[in-house]
């Protein structure tokens, strides 16, 4: 994993993180010293995206299998989310 300073990248701009991207998949940007920022090309990003929904979907799956879901009208939905 690459590290750059915020510095480094306003002198030497967006092409600091094409060059450091490409030795690996995933890139620091530290500010005063401090991890702050990472980036990771497109195509990582949207394969994490599809595992987050993945996940979502197969935690929604599990709930409905195991009865934690509300089968209810749109009136008794609101009342009880204003009671929460």
């Amino acid at each position: 994993m690459s590290i750059i300073t915020a510095n480094d990248l306003k002198k030497k701009g967006v092409s600091l993180i094409d060059d450091s991207i490409k030795n690996d998949d995933e890139l620091i940007i530290t500010v005063r010293g401090k991890n702050k920022y990472v980036v990771i090309d497109m195509d990582k990003y949207n394969y994490l995206r599809e595992c987050e929904l993945e996940k979502a979907i197969n935690d929604s799956k599990e709930d409905i299998k195991n009865g934690k879901y509300y089968q209810e009208s749109v009136d008794d939905h609101i009342k009880r989310i204003k009671n929460v």
